[in-house]
């Protein structure tokens, strides 16, 4: 087991560095695959209307003009122990992990990221929750009751929820539930810390939107996982054997069809952690997703390598944590892991 568990850390650690150099990559050295120049490079981090004062100046800063090995080790070393920007005649410190400063309103990213972060784990985890526990006991439920009217009114929506994005059913249910008929408040975030009630109030339909759309792929997930599971032999033989049908279901049924289950979740709530851009946007949360809109629109490249690394790090662990809960779930990943 501490075999299995030291393998899935070193490969993490792997995968982070190589996300990291993709994302260097990416950003440094594809443009000039492209075919830009060190001065093209630095207008697009200057942002709108640059001055040749400020490409000049942008070029020193970054180390535009170095080679790509010694800009990569800049760039690494910053996030490992932080680096040191010039304004001017101002030196600022950036601390690690050092993402840069934003160009636009000269802040630095990585705490305007935890400042936001508060945002997007609130709405992560609360739908996270909602989706993996409705997704799967529709799913339990649809799958014991196949053919039933429960069954295929649950798939009619299921499909429903997959096939509709985000923006649409979050839009639709502000202007009904909130606007129309006032069952809901406008969605505002409260810190946790101040006002439990109201923080979970202010979130509560920007849950049920977001959780709707992967509800529904865990229903439709869960439901394909046991029906197969359920016409194996050993679940006929678990049955002949006298065991109680609840017990056939979720001792023997459920479990093995909760590992792909669990990958899914894994990487569902890494890509929510790392930015719910559309649910953040249609309900006015100031999370990391919208802080990366908001980068883009106004073309801040620092702050968008930076919400890209972070995202990618969540995604990451939750792969890795989904990795060490393989062996709770399916024991023979144990031994043969």
């Amino acid at each position: 087991m501490l075999t299995y568990i030291l393998r899935r850390l070193g490969a993490g650690l792997l995968l982070l560095a190589v996300v990291t150099m993709v994302t260097f990559a990416i950003f440094y050295v594809v443009p000039r695959w492209a075919g830009r120049t060190t001065e093209q490079l630095a207008t697009m981090y200057v942002g709108r209307a640059p001055t040749p004062e400020a490409i000049r100046a942008t070029i020193e800063r970054l180390g535009l003009d170095q080679p790509v090995a010694v800009q990569f080790g800049e760039f690494l070393r910053g996030i490992l122990f932080g680096a040191e920007y010039r304004f001017g005649r101002e030196t600022l410190e950036c601390a690690a992990p050092c993402f840069g400063y934003s160009f636009q309103t000269y802040q630095e990213v990585f705490p305007e990221i935890l400042a936001r972060l508060p945002v997007t784990a609130s709405l992560a985890i609360g739908a996270g929750l909602l989706w993996l526990v409705g997704g799967i006991a529709v799913g339990v439920v649809s799958a014991v009751w196949k053919g039933s009217l429960f069954d295929r009114i649950a798939m009619a929506v299921a499909l429903a929820g997959v096939s509709l994005p985000i923006f649409f059913t979050g839009l639709l249910s502000l202007a009904f539930l909130v606007h129309a008929w006032g069952l809901f408040d406008t969605p505002i975030y409260v810190p946790l810390t101040e006002a439990p009630m109201a923080w979970a109030e202010g979130m509560v339909l920007p849950w049920l939107t977001l959780a709707f759309l992967h509800a529904a792929m865990y229903a439709r997930q869960t439901r394909a996982g046991m029906l197969e599971t359920l016409s194996e032999d050993y679940i006929r033989t678990a049955r002949a054997k006298g065991l109680s049908e609840r017990k056939v279901i979720f001792k023997h049924a459920l479990r093995p069809t909760l590992t792909p289950i669990v990958t899914i979740f894994g990487l569902d709530l890494g890509l929510v952690l790392g930015g719910a851009v559309l649910t953040e946007q249609v309900f006015s949360l100031n999370g990391i997703g919208r802080y990366a809109v908001q980068a883009i629109t106004q073309s801040d490249l620092p702050v968008i390598l930076g919400v890209t690394l972070f995202g990618a790090f969540f995604i990451v662990v939750s792969n890795l944590i989904v990795d060490l809960f393989y062996p709770l779930i399916d024991p023979r990943v144990r031994v043969h892991g």
